[in-house]
């Protein structure tokens, strides 16, 4: 009798732990909650990427400044201190002269001929 006992109460409580969680899953399905899940995730979302828009930013912001050190941006500049004077190319000097003796024929278009 103990064994039947046993084994009635045993399935008692499976149907009812059964039950239980079957009823706890058709709830998380119902279109309210599916709508309330999908708000709290989208919102957890937002937060994720506004923290990594703000790691982004900062790490931006850090490597400005590192590159600026690096580059001496940073440096104070004195008021007494000049500019160098501009370092000019022959090639780009208008007033050098070509080197060569022979110069290249120059050709006019009119584009009005051709009509």
């Amino acid at each position: 009798m103990f064994r039947r006992t046993f084994w009635f109460t045993a399935g008692a409580a499976a149907g009812v732990w059964a039950t239980t969680k079957v009823n706890r899953k058709l709830k998380q399905l119902t279109p309210e909650s599916l709508a309330a899940q999908a708000a709290n995730k989208a919102i957890e979302t937002g937060h994720r990427l506004k923290d990594f828009a703000l790691d982004v930013r900062a790490g931006m912001v850090q490597r400005e400044a590192e590159l600026g050190e690096a580059l001496g941006l940073d440096a104070p500049v004195a008021e007494d201190r000049e500019l160098p004077a501009p370092r000019r190319r022959a090639a780009l000097d208008p007033t050098a002269r070509p080197t060569t003796t022979h110069s290249i024929p120059t050709i006019t278009y009119n584009r009005n001929e051709d009509h």
